[in-house]
């Protein structure tokens, strides 16, 4: 099973995450992996953060201007591009086409269109305010 986690760089609301990855763990056990775009902060931060300690799977998506690190989901040549704003929107909707599941946290440009994506493939999305 897996779930991708998304949202603002501004969601702060990391009980909400951990305890929605630990009842995860609970459910799938051992299938489980926790999907995220690999941002510094907000959603994303805590989606890694939680994932690695409950001992789950975890890959994320960044952005093709980032460098490649040991989440990465892509190979290596994908990473260390010039920076572009469209590198967003394409990690973001690769993401949304890897996972099973879609979770969106908080509002923004860039989780509004993840959601879009991951709907337009026909995946379940789940929205936590």
């Amino acid at each position: 099973m897996r779930v991708g986690i998304i949202g603002s760089q501004i969601y702060e609301d990391k009980r909400k995450i951990r305890d929605m990855i630990f009842k995860l763990k609970q459910q799938f056990g051992e299938d489980l992996t926790i999907v995220s775009a690999g941002n510094k902060s907000g959603a994303d931060r805590y989606a890694r953060k939680y994932a690695i300690e409950l001992d789950c799977k975890y890959i994320e998506f960044n952005p093709a201007h980032t460098v490649r690190n040991l989440y990465s989901a892509l190979h290596a040549a994908y990473y260390g591009k010039e920076y572009n704003v469209k590198y967003f929107f394409h990690s973001n909707k690769m993401l949304a086409g890897y996972v099973d599941y879609l979770i969106g946290c908080g509002n923004s440009n860039a989780t509004s269109y993840t959601i879009n994506a991951a709907r337009k493939k026909g995946k379940k999305v789940v929205i936590m305010t």
